[in-house]
């Protein structure tokens, strides 16, 4: 079966320009409604880039769910079940959830250490200075730059699959689509945006869910998905699963993947400004909370989606075709439903658009259309704020213009959106064109990228990081990364080094121990043996409003370059003054708080990767129809208590404000003008 007859080519542009288009309009109108209703603008550049540091935990919760759903969220993970059975579904919701998880702790310290930084950067300068501040932002940007071409590798190909449509236009369409909504709302109508997406997706996932497991005349239930799934390990038997088997999760290479997706996805979550920029901008009390939340929350959706539509893709090569002579899978005249698919198509993503355009038709062709846009729009629409932030606070007011006014960090934040999204489109084209799919990018960024992980963590959370050892870390064990990944390619391969021949999974596996293990050895070690002795005191002064006018001051007298310039003291009882400011900057509770993401993270990871996969694994068990069962429930149940968590939470927790606008827009029917919202009298500045 082609997808590409399943949709005319319209319906591509129509979704891709289309949606885009209606979402720009919603996020004016939101951005409208908030302006008059409650007051807030992001005409203010603090309300753009973090939404003032005043957002709930539910909605962070959802922000995080929709800026962690990538197109290989839907599209990677299917195809992993497609290649290894249910396996493949835990280890890559494990191996992607646990890093959220984790970062709970850095999200703690950072409003312990550095409550009004705009960038995990900025934290970086203020600490080590512009050489580590240099060579961390290359990590960075090169990180926004991977993810993001993900993002657009999936979305187009699915796009081209579904529809037909110009990979090419999608490339481009996709990002600048994004770029005006996210323009004119900021970071926090973004995370309204991201909230609508998060909710359409749960809608459409519990949809393919039941239609799999309870409805569809081709497989239809719980008993003959295993069925059909028993007949394809007859057929064609996994290699490295116990018995062949796709019901078991004793799978060597599934193994495999699930370390190298636990790399790759430490690197692009603790250095992805995206997370970041969502810890900046939710209240300090509840950081922790958000991210805990998020986490759990976000483990359904790749889980749940890839045990539906990636295992009905081998089911249905067990199923018989209208026009098979055959009804037994074994017969040489039996015509499968949907013919196995070549690695190109499983590392393209393809299998759960083929799945759902053949269990559904045109209908599912375009419910996993839009599914897949949303998810692709609010990833982008987070990697687009992110590199904007950088751009404006690590490049454009550190080294070209410091003394820059509130409207050209307006302006530059606004530039640096439209900007970032050419380039995503550009980055997509390219590797479209040398044959680089976002399977093997899914890969490979941990080779790359793991190197930097440890010594970030270590900067923001640890007094006794040693810059030196921290830099050296991240180089060497990037150089390690790629050098073990090449030597393995060519000692596996006769030499031959390729795009097809590098994305095996030990090359891959070879790359990503390498560089997170060096980077994370080199950097420990030199910290241990030349410890630091810091008191976070410079990073804890980055925009302090305790130290803001001695900040004034100092830079009123003194004309050095700004890297000369001398950051105030930030004393105990400043950070004291700053509780006073903000009560929830207290740092015995942020303190308390850290304390708690590090226990409730570790305890997680602990069983979500060792307790729970490995007895498993090496139990060697092929499920039975009820162990099969409480499998599919069990992911059923916690998509359930996600939608919950971050559909349904944010809007109680938000029902004050979802008050005061109602108010604001009946008092506006009734009478004209009476409900737009006046600042109270101790909120107001000076001459208001």
């Amino acid at each position: 079966m082609s997808t590409s007859e399943v949709l005319p080519q319209g319906a591509g542009y129509g979704v891709v320009v289309g949606i885009g288009l209606f979402f720009s309009a919603f996020m004016v109108g939101l951005t409208a409604i908030q302006a008059r209703y409650t007051g807030v603008s992001p005409k203010d550049s603090e309300e753009f880039s973090s939404a003032s540091r005043s957002v709930k935990p539910g909605l962070i919760a959802s922000g995080i769910v929709s800026a962690w759903t990538w197109a290989a969220t839907l599209l990677q993970s299917s195809a992993i079940a497609y290649r290894y059975g249910i396996s493949g579904p835990w280890w890559y919701a494990a191996g992607a959830t646990v890093q959220v998880l984790l970062f709970a702790q850095l999200a703690a310290k950072l409003k312990l250490n550095a409550p009004y930084a705009h960038t995990w950067l900025e934290i970086v300068a203020a600490r080590w200075g512009t050489t580590a501040h240099l060579v961390f932002m290359v990590f960075g940007l090169a990180t926004n730059l991977i993810v993001s071409s993900m993002l657009v590798l999936g979305g187009s190909a699915t796009v081209t699959s579904l529809t037909g449509m110009s990979t090419i236009a999608a490339c481009f369409l996709i990002p600048m689509g994004v770029a005006i909504y996210v323009v004119v709302g900021g970071m926090r109508s973004t995370l309204l945006c991201d909230y609508t997406h998060t909710t359409v997706l749960f809608a459409i996932i519990l949809t393919f869910v039941f239609t799999v497991y309870a409805t569809s005349g081709y497989i239809g239930s719980i008993s003959r998905m295993h069925y059909l799934l028993g007949e394809v390990s007859h057929i064609s038997p996994v290699a490295g699963n116990a018995g062949g088997s796709y019901l078991t999760l004793r799978s060597k290479d599934g193994l495999i993947f699930g370390v190298i997706n636990l790399i790759g996805n430490f690197a692009t979550v603790f250095q992805d400004q995206a997370y970041w920029q969502r810890a900046i901008a939710s209240r300090p009390s509840t950081t922790v909370k958000a991210y805990l939340i998020g986490g759990l929350a976000w483990f359904a959706i790749p889980f749940a989606f890839s045990t539906t539509l990636g295992l009905a893709a081998v089911a249905f090569s067990a199923v018989p075709a209208a026009n098979s002579s055959s009804q037994d899978p074994l017969s040489s005249s039996f015509t499968p439903l949907l013919a196995p698919l070549s690695q190109n198509a499983i590392s393209q993503g393809l299998p759960a658009s083929l799945a759902a355009a053949t269990l559904l038709g045109q209908s599912g062709a375009a419910a996993l259309l839009i599914v897949l846009f949303l998810a692709v729009t609010s990833a982008t629409s987070a990697e687009l704020i992110a590199v904007s932030s950088i751009l404006t606070y690590d490049v454009y007011v550190r080294y070209i213009n410091p003394k820059a006014t509130e409207q050209q960090i307006l302006r530059m934040s606004h530039a640096g959106v439209v900007i970032f999204a050419l380039v995503m489109g550009i980055a997509g084209v390219i590797f479209y064109y040398i044959g680089v799919s976002m399977g093997w990018l899914y890969t490979f960024m941990g080779v790359i990228l793991g190197s930097a992980v440890c010594p970030i963590a270590l900067c923001i959370t640890w007094k006794k990081a040693s810059k030196v050892g921290c830099i050296s870390g991240s180089l060497v064990g990037f150089s390690a990364g790629i050098i073990a990944w090449l030597v393995t390619t060519s000692a596996l391969n006769q030499k031959v080094i390729n795009v097809t021949t590098s994305g095996g999974n030990y090359e891959m596996l070879a790359g990503n121990l390498a560089s997170i293990g060096v980077g994370a050895i080199i950097s420990t070690a030199a910290s241990l043996i030349w410890p630091d002795d810091y008191d976070f005191a410079s990073t804890r002064a980055i925009n302090s409003r305790s130290a803001a006018c001695a900040s004034r001051n100092v830079n009123d007298e003194l004309e050095e370059p700004e890297d000369e310039k001398k950051v105030p003291d930030v004393s105990v009882s400043s950070v004291t003054n700053e509780a006073q400011i903000d009560p929830e900057l207290d740092p015995v509770a942020l303190n308390k708080a850290f304390k708690f993401a590090a226990r409730a993270s570790i305890i997680l990871t602990l069983v979500l990767m060792i307790l729970i996969p490995l007895p498993l694994f090496f139990a060697q068990t092929v499920y039975s129809v009820t162990g099969f069962s409480a499998w599919v429930i069990v992911g059923i149940i916690w998509t359930f208590l996600s939608a919950l968590a971050v559909v349904i939470y944010p809007l109680w927790e938000s029902r004050a404000a979802l008050l005061l606008i109602s108010r604001g827009v009946i008092m506006d029917v009734f009478s004209p003008g009476s409900g737009k919202f006046v600042a109270p009298a101790s909120m107001r500045e000076p001459g208001e």
